[in-house]
Order: structure tokens, then C-alpha cells, then sequence
């Protein structure tokens, strides 16, 4: 099975060898890396070209954001499970992939596990640890879901569902975890470690406005999707703050 990793990247040049690097580390051998820059002017695909490497394929031009990106990796990649690796990211260890890709054997259609967000001046503080625990039944309406970054998909179940709706500008990722998590049939495997490790200052989170307007697009989504409404967008919101008291042990730094 060929995992394909993808990383979307717009002038990151202080953070980007990290993510290419964890992936490089990875014990799994069939590992296609995707990077899709977006016309980085800093100096961020110079340092992409040389850590260039027998898995890893680079693409640049102008998109229309980190959902258009998204999709063009996935249009781009040729694995048959995708996963992604933010710019600003990395993979908690060395056996990450091949974890997911043995979980895959067992025939379901998505796995993930927890994730860290550290501090974006220390790496290796962890201001949150997202556990997600095992998908059930019901949970999408009470504000669950899967911490996106650590979600490995089938790239033809992505592809059939359209990937990413890039009319959302920063929560097209819990659209598609809905779309995805609500079909009926639909497995996933949980992987109860942390898998990626995740520098705060995301564009969901950045400012209260982009936090006021991915609350609006959260609501949109759970309605669009007959999931839920108001009460739900409060679950989900609440579900947060026990993440703050949590610690994760695991730490792997990407230097």
C-alpha cells in the first residue's frame, strides 16, 4: 500500500524542514510526500529543492487557498490512502505510517489518532493535547470529531466525494469529516497515540474574527450536512477545553 503525505506550504521557510523531515524519517518504504507550494517568495522552495529525495514530488504556482491546495494534492497524489503533514507540522515518530497503513489492512475507510499542539516558540512545550478516542454512533451531533490533521483517508473515497469545498475559507475540513463520518457503512480505526505534533497559530484561531467567522461556517456545515445545530456547535466548542489540562509524554523533535 502507498501512503501519500501531503503538505501545502506558502512561505514557511522556518518551519517547512521540519515537516519534510519527519516524513523522510518514517520506517514505512512506500511513501510518496507531495508538496504543493503556493508561490512562496521567501525562500521556502529553495530550502523544499534541497532536501528533495526519491519520494518526494514538488509542484508550485498561485492557488486559491489551503483548500484549493489540498485538492490539488490529492489530484496529484497516486497513493492509495492520503494523509497530511501541515507545513507548520510533523510527524510524531518514525513509525507514524506504518501504524496507519497496518490499521488500513483491517478494510476500513479512515484512521487517525491524537495530536499536540505545541508552542510556536518551543516545540517541545505541549499546550494542548487532543485525545480523540474511538468514533461512535451519534457522536458527530454531540460536537465529535477527529482531530484533522492525524486523519488518513482512501484517496478514491476522497476523490469520489468531491475532497475539499473550497467555497468554506477555513472549516472545509469539519465539512468533510461530516460528509465522510456520516455515511452509512463508513469505518474508521483510532490509533489511541499521538501521531502529529501541531505549532499553535493556525488560521482557525488566529484572531477572534477568524473565530467568530469559522463558528459561522462550523453552523453552516452541521446544517448543511443534518447533523446538527446551535447545540452541537456548543459541544464542539466545549469539547475543547479539557485539552488544555492534558499532557501528552510522547516528543519527538523534528531537529
Amino acid at each position: 500500500m502507498k501512503i501519500t503525505l501531503i503538505t501545502c506550504v506558502l512561505n514557511r521557510k522556518a518551519t517547512i524542514a521540519g515537516a519534510i523531515e519527519s516524513v523522510r524519517a518514517q520506517t514505512y518504504p512506500d511513501i510518496e510526500h507531495v508538496i504543493v507550494d503556493g508561490g512562496s517568495t521567501d525562500g521556502t522552495l529553495e530550502i523544499v529543492q534541497e532536501l528533495t529525495h526519491p519520494g518526494l514530488r514538488i509542484f508550485s504556482g498561485k492557488d486559491g487557498g489551503i483548500y484549493d491546495a489540498l485538492n490539488r494534492g490529492i489530484a496529484l497524489s497516486t497513493g492509495e490512502v492520503v494523509g497530511l503533514v501541515h507545513s507548520d507540522d510533523w510527524l510524531a515518530h518514525s513509525m507514524v505510517v506504518a501504524r496507519v497503513a497496518a490499521a488500513f489492512r483491517d478494510g476500513v475507510h479512515a484512521v487517525y489518532g491524537d495530536i499536540d499542539y505545541v508552542s510556536a516558540t518551543d516545540a517541545s512545550r505541549v499546550v494542548r493535547h487532543w485525545s480523540a478516542g474511538d468514533f461512535r454512533k451519534g457522536a458527530l451531533s454531540q460536537g465529535w470529531m477527529p482531530p484533522h490533521p492525524s486523519l488518513f483517508l482512501l484517496r478514491d473515497e476522497l476523490i469520489a466525494l468531491g475532497a475539499y469545498d473550497a467555497n468554506y475559507t477555513i472549516a472545509a475540513d469539519y465539512d468533510l469529516i461530516l460528509r465522510l463520518f456520516s455515511q452509512s457503512g463508513f469505518r474508521s480505526r483510532y490509533i489511541p497515540e499521538v501521531l502529529v505534533k501541531m505549532r499553535l497559530g493556525g488560521a482557525s484561531n488566529k484572531s477572534l474574527r477568524h473565530i467568530l467567522r469559522k463558528s459561522r461556517e462550523d453552523y453552516a456545515i452541521l446544517r448543511k450536512n443534518g447533523v446538527g445545530g446551535l447545540g452541537s456547535l456548543v459541544l464542539k466548542n466545549l469539547r475543547k477545553l479539557p485539552q488544555f489540562s492534558r499532557r501528552s509524554s510522547q516528543v519527538f523533535r523534528p531537529d
